[in-house]
């Protein structure tokens, strides 16, 4: 066939299918060809640029932030979120695709582990509506909820909602997020109930966690799972700068170890790293050095920011890889 004669049946073939809406194998019928060379043609259309395929982007989604959040930090996926710079809406807002992203990525048997003490992710379990069919969800508690008795409602809500609302199990951690002594750790762990619930740590698919700065957020605050000043003063001068899970790390998200780690009930950084999806909830400029760190390290391999800290993100993370780096 002459290189004019294929051309002009790879145009016919692309106006069939691309502005008369004709399928594959109506087109197949039309033109008397097999489905199989359709599907060559319509490939070759793109090829040859008879075909050109443009995709506009809506407003308020910003493909181009995700690409470059995946391509420098190594993610799974990145989902950037058009907030206010207003922490009340934004945590709304990043609560809100949150949602979503868990709706619609949910598979079947998973194990869902949940952070406690997030104000994120109670956003999330508010805007969340209930799944149409069970899929065999576990939710597990990953870090303990017992605290202040007027805050410790918001810890149940959280593990409790989310399991209804998945149509699933839960399975709480009845322990504080913070013991007053190593000693007390160990009776603790000690207790069955609490030794089962930690036994599902290693077996959680998705874990849901915020990422927290140093300092402790409202919430946090008022559960009373909380180190004193003294004890956040050790923390950064052994170069934390923010946690998940009560679990801190530096800037280049390595675990920093002190005595408080050992007081500490919850799911620790090597188990989150293993963790098939890890998603990190948290937004805004009070967070982004702990971000950049848990994305740094490799803490969680999902994100959901806003755009402010995506577009700060990745500058930071453009500089650094181009910066000359010293010869050893």
């Amino acid at each position: 066939m002459a290189r004019i004669d294929e051309l002009r049946l790879i145009a016919k073939t692309a106006r069939l299918y691309y502005e008369q809406g004709l399928n594959q194998p109506e087109i197949a019928t039309r033109l008397d060809l097999s489905q199989a060379t359709i599907s060559r043609l319509l490939k070759r259309a793109q090829h040859e640029q008879i075909v050109r395929i443009r995709i506009n982007p809506v407003h308020g989604v910003y493909p181009e932030l995700e690409d470059a959040l995946q391509k420098i930090y190594c993610l799974k996926e990145a989902i950037v979120v058009d907030c206010e710079d207003n922490d009340e809406q934004m945590l709304r807002d990043l609560g809100a695709a949150a949602a979503f992203y868990l709706e619609t990525t949910l598979k079947r048997g998973e194990i869902v582990g949940i952070s406690s003490w997030s104000a994120t992710l109670l956003a999330m379990v508010d805007a969340m509506h209930t799944l149409s069919r069970p899929l065999g969800a576990q939710v597990v508690q990953i870090l303990g909820g017992v605290g202040n008795p007027g805050a410790e409602a918001h810890a149940n809500h959280l593990t409790t909602r989310l399991a209804t609302l998945l149509r699933g199990d839960s399975m709480f951690l009845p322990a504080p997020g913070v013991v007053g002594s190593a000693d007390a750790l160990h009776v603790l762990l000690d207790d069955p109930f609490v030794h089962e619930a930690m036994m599902w740590f290693d077996r959680v698919t998705m874990a849901l966690v915020g990422i927290g700065a140093l300092e402790p957020s409202k919430l946090l605050a008022s559960s009373g799972n909380i180190f004193s000043n003294e004890e956040l003063a050790t923390l950064r001068e052994h170069g934390a700068v923010g946690d998940i899970c009560l679990r801190f790390f530096d800037a280049r998200g390595n675990p920093v170890s002190t005595p408080l780690n050992d007081r500490v009930i919850s799911m620790n950084l090597e188990q989150l790293g293993k963790v098939k999806r890890s998603v990190g909830i948290a937004g805004g400029r009070r967070k982004f050095l702990s971000i950049r760190g848990a994305l740094e390290g490799h803490l969680v391999n999902v994100l959901i920011t806003d755009r402010f800290t995506a577009e700060r993100l990745i500058k930071e993370g453009r500089q650094e890889l181009t910066a000359p780096h010293p010869e050893e």
